[in-house]
């Protein structure tokens, strides 16, 4: 790849995280100033991006649980909001042609449904990496949202399979034969040990078996990427094998995003057209949002969901390009509508972080929409006579649980927002209840339980950082505890008023070293020699 596209990469993706702004935004603005700068695109950069593009779907695979595409927030949302987005915007387009708009001068039927299902899709990367980037994954916001760009994934693989012209070989059906597989994976998975053969594995199974057995067949490679990490779902290392490929999924997705940002401007009449579409992001959102509010969704977690999908997607481009070519709309079509994706993004990105803030109950306009009954998973439990609140229960979260209990009994309670992770906690017969820390909402109960020590062990500092925002802010007058992984990490939240702040990193070698002198017993150990003795 071009050094020069590396450096402004590097130089717009750092000026985009000093403002605030995620640094993908900043990825988008260096491959629109090389684009100005006359840099053309090689094809490592098409490579670079479309290996991101898979292993992001190999790792939502291996996250993919089918129970919850089955959920009815989830489908629901998905086929509604599909549905009503390509007949909205078709019919639009349509009136607009009707009316003498000579821009979209012989769009037909045809070709303003393809244009309104393109950008009916939400993009899976930017919304994959900013709900990741935040620690909302696991959040019943964002399994939907997660939820729903599967579905619209498989519509838009289903559309490229019979509208390309290009049927799957005879022998594709053979591909079923992959479920038969999952035994023999896993007893891999389980056998490669932890160090770079689990980091091989992934790429193997995920380009070599997925995209590369899909391909063949003439099916989507993205798609047989997609599958080969649904098979391996659920298993115990899943998890740690999609930890040792995030590094290189992030690094692949920035050609992605330089690749977007290269494409050709268009002439200033479809660029005004652009300038239109992109407006219909507040549409789209807002859609989404009464969707999920209709589901009974807190709004607080609508507007989280529907501002993570508010985007338009990269499959809006492939899609457009594949009628550009079968001629069913004019070659100025998948220029504008990268131009529209992209800024998509620009807009996107400040409002979900301004969303983080939202106060519900000042904002009369939106309360209006909170319902009485919610959904099972948005309802709010007191924590009762605990006096110790542990939020995130994942592996340090559940170690702080059972030795605070071994300490001080049952006074303690933990809290994850992850249905399954807390269902397994109340099987092993802790106290944990199912809700979302980063919700205002719960910060109000809180002022009314006399806590006095709340341990922040959340794996996103963004997360530990506004829970203690939160706490202080209900009159809190107890102690809190946070974890943090990075020294700046730690100095943030020491700034913030957190009276413990514990470097894991940092702090893992110490803690081992205590755990070891605490279970040597009465073993005899060579006598330490005095600071600067030597040996010999």
């Amino acid at each position: 790849m071009d050094p020069v596209l590396i450096g402004l990469a590097f130089l717009f993706g750092f000026g985009a995280r000093l403002v605030g702004q995620p640094p993908l935004v900043g990825f988008l603005l260096a491959g629109f100033s090389a684009n100005a700068l006359g840099v053309e695109p090689d094809v490592s950069l098409q490579v670079i991006a479309d290996l991101g593009v898979t292993l992001l779907l190999f790792l939502i695979g291996l996250e993919l649980d089918v129970r919850r595409l089955l959920r009815l927030e989830v489908w629901g949302s998905a086929t509604v909001h599909a549905s009503l987005a390509t007949f909205l915007i078709a019919g639009g387009l349509l009136a607009a042609a009707a009316a003498g708009s000579a821009v979209l001068a012989g769009l037909d039927l045809r070709g303003a449904l393809c244009i309104g299902f393109a950008l009916s899709f939400s993009s899976t990367v930017f919304a994959i990496k900013n709900l990741e980037d935040r620690g909302e994954a696991a959040a019943l916001h964002g399994r939907t949202v997660v939820g729903v760009l599967i579905l619209q994934d498989l519509f838009a693989v289903i559309f490229l399979s019979f509208a390309g012209g290009k049927m799957p070989e005879p022998w594709a059906i053979a591909l079923v034969a992959v479920l038969a597989l999952r035994p023999v994976l896993l007893e891999i998975l389980k056998r490669v040990g932890h160090g770079e053969l689990v980091l091989l594995f992934g790429l193997f199974a995920a380009l070599g078996l997925g995209a590369g057995g899909f391909g063949m067949a003439g099916i989507k490679p993205d798609l047989g990427a997609l599958v080969i990490g649904a098979v391996m779902a659920g298993h115990p290392k899943a998890r740690e094998l999609a930890h040792s490929l995030f590094p290189i999924k992030d690094l692949l997705l920035v050609g992605f995003f330089l690749q977007i940002g290269l494409m050709q401007f268009p002439q200033m009449d479809h660029l005004l057209l652009a300038g239109v579409l992109v407006l219909l992001v507040f549409a789209k959102g807002l859609l989404f949002f009464l969707l999920f509010t209709g589901f009974r969704f807190r709004v607080r977690s609508a507007v989280l969901g529907a501002l993570a999908l508010a985007s338009y997607s990269e499959f809006g481009l492939i899609i457009s390009s594949l009628a550009a070519q079968a001629g069913w709309i004019d070659p100025h079509w998948p220029v504008t509508i990268a131009i529209v994706v992209a800024a998509s993004f620009i807009i996107a990105a400040p409002l979900q972080q301004a969303a983080h803030g939202l106060d519900v109950r000042s904002n009369r306009w939106l309360a209006r929409f909170e319902r009485r009954r919610r959904h099972p998973e948005e309802q709010l439990i007191r924590f009762g006579d605990a006096r110790i609140a542990v939020l995130g229960m994942g592996r340090v979260g559940t170690g702080a649980y059972n030795d605070l209990v071994e300490h001080f009994g049952d006074v303690v309670i933990g809290v994850e927002n992850d249905a399954d992770k807390v269902a397994a906690h109340r099987e092993a017969g802790r106290n944990v209840i199912l809700a979302d820390v980063t919700d205002p909402a719960f910060w109000y109960r809180l002022e009314r339980v006399p806590m006095e020590l709340v341990l922040l062990a959340m794996p996103a500092h963004d997360s530990n950082m506004y829970a203690h925002e939160m706490l202080r802010a209900s009159d809190y007058r107890g102690q809190v505890a946070a974890i943090a992984r990075f020294p700046d990490e730690v100095l943030a939240l020491e700034r913030s008023g957190v009276d413990i702040a514990f470097n894991m990193y940092a702090e893992a070698g110490a803690g081992f070293a205590s755990h070891v002198r605490s279970n040597i017993g009465s073993m005899r150990l060579p006598h330490a020699k005095a600071a600067g003795e030597t040996i010999g």
